[in-house]
Formats: structure tokens, sequence, C-alpha cells
């Protein structure tokens, strides 16, 4: 029985699944390198749990206990000695998740669950260094991990089947939406899908067919706003797969087909406009609060969250 949850890296994905950990009941031992991340840390998951009040989804009372569940802390072996289960966040270099797992395997309990968040590695690559094996797997929780539902679970042939019942039983008990893939592909399933409709939307601004605030209207207000209860396959099975034939065998053709970044996005990297983490992307922030703009996101997909519940 899972009692105890550590998670390794407090940055943005880290924070977040500690939270989820935290609100669900679990006592969470939340690591990083340094105090000074930690606090950052901590304050983020305040200001979500204060949000969450706002939005009446938790009490004043909640908030406080799941606060009290986070314990913080710069010692690796302090984190992860009575650890059940271990969530690894730390940054997408696959030399930094060997040396961590290593160490998780001389620290944590030999029953210890040591599940990581990549988006990026498979887990073949993932555990080639590894010496226990059936116990590594793959939780990919997306970003605001609190509050976006789905976490797609990977695992390896080696990983006991024991390890992949517990960890699927964990996420619906943390009120996530897990799904295992059968295959272990690059990207998994939600960033392959991201990927392709992305690489269209960019090749639609890069031919001048409508301007990048167009295209996310059509999202947001269009196929976004069908699909966060009807999913493509569903769509294609209301709309008449006959229908979807056609529509297929047209555009097919004519869709991008390019085998890498968009131009527009490699000139902007080039630039160092990276999105709002520089001021400037796609998008000017020179004139606007990106922390607002973040927190408006956030109620939103609250309320989102709470109509699908509904």
């Amino acid at each position: 029985m899972t009692k105890q949850i550590a998670v390794i890296g407090s940055g943005v994905m880290g924070h977040g699944i500690a939270e989820v950990y935290a609100l669900a009941g679990f006592a969470v031992t939340l690591y990083d390198l340094q105090d000074e991340f930690l606090l950052k840390a901590k304050k983020s998951v305040e200001q979500s749990l204060s949000l969450l009040v706002a939005e009446q989804v938790i009490t004043e009372q909640a908030k406080h206990e799941t606060l009290e569940r986070i314990q913080l802390t710069t010692d690796l072996s302090q984190a992860v000695a009575e650890a059940d289960f271990i969530t690894e966040a730390i940054p997408e270099v696959i030399e930094l998740k060997w040396e961590l797992f290593a160490q998780l395997e001389e620290y944590a309990k030999p029953d210890a669950i040591i599940a990581s968040n990549t988006s990026t590695f498979a887990i073949s690559r993932l555990i080639e260094k590894v010496k226990t094996p059936q116990r590594f797997i793959i939780t990919h929780f997306f970003n605001p991990a609190q509050l976006v539902p789905l976490v797609e679970i990977v695992r390896h042939e080696a990983t006991s089947e024991e390890v992949v019942g517990m960890t699927q039983a964990l996420m619906k008990q943390i009120g996530k939406s897990p799904v295992l893939l059968k295959k272990d592909v690059p990207g998994f399933i939600a960033n392959r899908l991201q990927a392709a409709l992305m690489r269209e939307a960019f090749s639609l601004v890069d031919a001048g067919v409508a301007d990048a605030n167009e295209i996310d209207t059509v999202m947001k207000d269009g196929i976004g706003f069908r699909w966060a209860f009807v999913g493509p396959i569903e769509t294609a099975d209301f709309g008449g797969l006959d229908t979807w034939k056609r529509v297929m065998d047209n555009l097919a053709p004519v869709l991008d087909q390019s085998k890498s970044a968009p131009a527009l996005i490699e000139e902007k990297v080039a630039k160092g406009e990276l999105g709002t983490k520089t001021g400037a992307g796609i998008y000017s922030y020179a004139d606007m609060s990106v922390e607002k703009k973040l927190h408006k996101r956030d109620e939103q997909f609250i309320r989102l969250s709470k109509m699908k519940q509904d």
C-alpha cells in the first residue's frame, strides 16, 4: 500500500506533482538541490491552492492540511528513505537521470516504485543502466500537473505487472485519468498528436492563410471546444467514417510534411524570443503580466474540470 511519496525536482512539473499527491492525502517529500528552488516551489503550491480555494474546489482548512503534508528537503537520501512511490521530475538530460537512478536504487527501499515524468526518453533508454528494471515506469503528467487530468503510463517489458497495476491504481486514487501505452513510442500519445497539429498550425501561418491569433481562435472556439468532451476518434464516428475517408483522402496529400521544427520557431529561437519566459515569442508579452495570464488560464482549467466532473 502506498503511503509515502517522494518527488525529485521542484520545478514547473515537480511542485505540481507534489501538490497533486498532497491534495489526495499522501505525505510528500519534495527534493531539490537548493533551498531557494524549494522555497519558490512552495510559493507556487500555495498560490495554486489559494486558487482552488477561490474557485471553491477545496476549503481553506484543506489548503493548510495539504501544505502540511509536503516536506521540503535538499537531502536526497532523506527524501526517498521511506518512500513507497518516487517520481523523478528533473531536467531532460539522460546522464542526469542515469546518475539519479543509481542514487535512488541505493537510497530507496527495495520495493519502492521509481517513476519518471519524462516526455522525451523511451523507457528502454531510461533504464539502460539500472539494476532493478522491474520497478521502473513512466508516469507522464501534463502541465499544470495539479490541474490536467491526463497521465500517460509507459512500461518496459521488464516492468513487473504488480508495479503497472499499483501505478494505475495510484493515478486513479489521486484523481487522474491514466492511459497505459501498449507500445513504447517516441513522444507517447499526446505529444505525437500535439506535434502533428502544431506542424500544420505553423504551416498555415507561414503560408499566410491566417495569423497566429486566428489559428488559436480556431482551436479554442472550434476544435478544442469539441475535443474537451468528444475525442478525434469519436468525432470521426459521429461524422461518419465514409465522410472522414473522403476528408482524409482529399487533405492528406496537401498537409504539411516537414521533418523538423517549423521555420518560424527556428527564427524565434535564434533571436532568443522563446515565449513567456523571455517576454516575446510568437506573441509579445511586454505589456502584460504573464503571471496574471497563467492565473487566468488555471482558473479556466479548474472551471472546465468541474464542468467535466459534473
